[in-house]
């Protein structure tokens, strides 16, 4: 947990009443205009036009598992636009920035504090609306909407929302600049895990999250995906342009979960059943490392226990994960630590007769310390007041091309070559 940021907010709190800090009247020194000005292609904004000639937008993904523990991507917001480096959370709706408001607390950021725009969300906005959903907000200012939100590793921000100018460039060579909500957040609370970034990046399935915003406004396709790279870094897409579809396993998104779940899997280890299922499983990029419920977390380890006993021993010594293990000599890579370990795999049955495979092979579970030992990135969830079965993390989804489509209800998976920033309509897959 020391080297990890949970994101998913099965425990976010957004309200707007008893606040520690009054935001009612809080930019009454600007002026309140509701009608900021949009700038969208020259051309047809349609998605039928946008689809026609590429709709996909790619950012590049910067940062690794470990020893860097979070990734970020560069988002442009301002007029004149200005770059931020964000945490992209599939786990959160809300996208925010440090904001200078002024700013009543705030944790170091790599650029200077967000300057928001004059144009504030009102409280009965729909986007601030679906913000407080299933709640309403309370309006002590009706022309602005209050948010806080609170993540699972004891972080928070509390701020407004307001809209502003974002900057995107399509690979088909088009740019926007659409006007999109986003909360400017004046109180921050650090994480047990902070990382020193401008804010966060929401990508999941509400109405407030950015990727739902620009396909209301008919700009791209409601599909979020993201490639990891083993190696460190990769790609951030929105829109459905730049995968063979034909080539993805899909699994429909349960209605058990607001978050994105393909619904109850079983565990498998070693390509063996294990009767440890009915885990209802959870994507979330704002997760490091992945997380299993106390029974298959503890089933999980004896396992692991009886094929690496004769071969590793354990290193209680080594504080990077609860669980490493060192060699005869120290490892230099996951590659020569892998042999002694088993893959994995989520095993989802979709509809009573498809069933659909998630494989974790071991360097989708694993890493090497800073002390040259092998640790387990698979990490015990109630230990971080889990509330689903299973969080799959970044570790485990590394090398592997994930897909969130909104649309069609999926959530889909194919091993891909993440190292590479994709320029054509179809990314290299494996």
């Amino acid at each position: 947990m020391k080297a990890d940021k949970v994101g998913v907010l099965l425990w976010v709190l957004v309200f707007c009443c008893s606040m520690m800090i009054t935001s009612a009247g809080f930019f009454d020194h600007h002026h309140h205009s509701r009608h900021g000005r949009k700038t969208f292609l020259p051309s047809s904004s349609s998605s039928t036009e946008l689809n026609r000639v590429g709709s996909s937008v790619v950012f590049p993904i910067h940062g690794n598992v470990y020893p860097i523990g979070h990734y970020n991507v560069t988002l442009n917001i301002g007029q004149p636009p200005k770059p931020y480096f964000l945490d992209p959370d599939t786990g959160s709706d809300l996208t925010w920035l440090q904001c200078d408001a002024p700013c009543v607390q705030c944790t170091q950021t790599p650029h200077p504090l967000y300057r928001p725009s004059n144009d504030l969300v009102a409280c009965r906005d729909p986007l601030c609306l679906a913000l407080h959903s299933p709640g309403d907000p309370r309006c002590d200012n009706p022309n602005q909407c209050d948010y806080e939100v609170e993540y699972a590793d004891g972080g928070s921000s509390l701020g407004v929302l307001v809209k502003d100018a974002f900057l995107f460039n399509f690979i088909s060579g088009t740019q926007i600049r659409p006007r999109l909500a986003l909360g400017c957040g004046y109180y921050q609370t650090p994480s047990s895990s902070a990382h020193h970034l401008d804010g966060v990046l929401g990508l999941g399935k509400g109405k407030v999250s950015i990727v739902s915003q620009l396909h209301s406004q008919g700009l791209v396709r409601n599909v979020i995906g993201h490639c990891l790279s083993g190696r460190g870094g990769g790609f951030l897409f929105f829109g459905d342009d730049i995968y063979d579809s034909s080539r993805v396993a899909w699994a429909p998104m349960s209605r058990h979960s607001k978050h994105y779940s393909p619904g109850y899997g079983e565990l498998m280890f070693g390509g063996k059943h294990t009767g440890v299922k009915g885990l209802l499983t959870v994507f979330d990029s704002g997760s490091t490392y992945t997380y299993l419920n106390n029974q298959a977390y503890q089933a999980l380890a004896i396992w692991i226990r009886d094929v690496t006993g004769k071969s590793l021993k354990e290193a209680p010594e080594d504080e990077t994960l609860p669980l490493c293990w060192r060699g005869k000599r120290p490892f230099k890579s996951v590659g020569e630590a892998k042999k002694y370990f088993k893959p994995l795999a989520l095993l989802f049955n979709d509809d009573g007769r498809t069933k659909t495979q998630f494989e974790m092979p071991p360097e989708a579970y694993l890493i090497i310390s800073s002390k040259g030992n092998v640790c387990l990135g698979i990490l015990n969830g109630p230990e971080v007041v889990l509330q689903t079965n299973i969080i799959i993390g970044d570790i485990s989804m590394q090398d592997k091309m994930v897909i969130y489509d909104n649309e069609k209800q999926a959530i889909g998976w194919i091993p891909a070559n993440c190292d590479r920033l994709p320029r054509s309509s179809v990314v290299g897959v494996y």
